[in-house]
């Protein structure tokens, strides 16, 4: 089973999130910040990364910069959800090593066409939440 890897300092967002990754057919993982995150990827890489931009301690471009320079890092489709949506944000997501781009509030079928995007699931997964 394919494993993804939740990172947002939200437990309200993280919930939605793993019930929608869940019904994709992914084992989640789940941390409230970049640092857990890196500490998560140590212990077992994921196929998935759905990550938030804004968090404290270590916030998600940071955790890119670092994911992608681990042995194994380069692996991870990293979806970044967040509210930020300028365009320099997104460019430098991007630029760090990003996959693809979502806005919050999101929902099942915005995740599953993002995962669908970049390759996690084919085009008739299920997808319930």
């Amino acid at each position: 089973m394919k494993t993804c890897l939740v990172v947002d300092d939200s437990g309200v967002v993280r919930k939605i999130a793993r019930r929608i990754v869940e019904g994709m057919g992914f084992a989640v993982v789940e941390a409230e910040d970049g640092e857990k995150a890196l500490e998560a990827c140590k212990r077992a890489m994921p196929e998935a990364v759905l990550l938030d931009w804004n968090m404290p301690v270590m916030d998600g471009y940071d955790f890119l910069v670092h994911l992608r320079r681990m042995p194994g890092g380069d692996q991870p489709k990293v979806v970044f959800c967040t509210t930020e949506n300028g365009i320099d944000h997104i460019s430098r997501a991007l630029n760090a090593g990003a996959n693809e781009y979502i806005m919050k509030p999101f929902d099942k079928d915005i995740v599953a066409a993002k995962f669908q995007e970049v390759g996690l699931v084919a085009l008739d997964a299920p997808s319930e939440a």
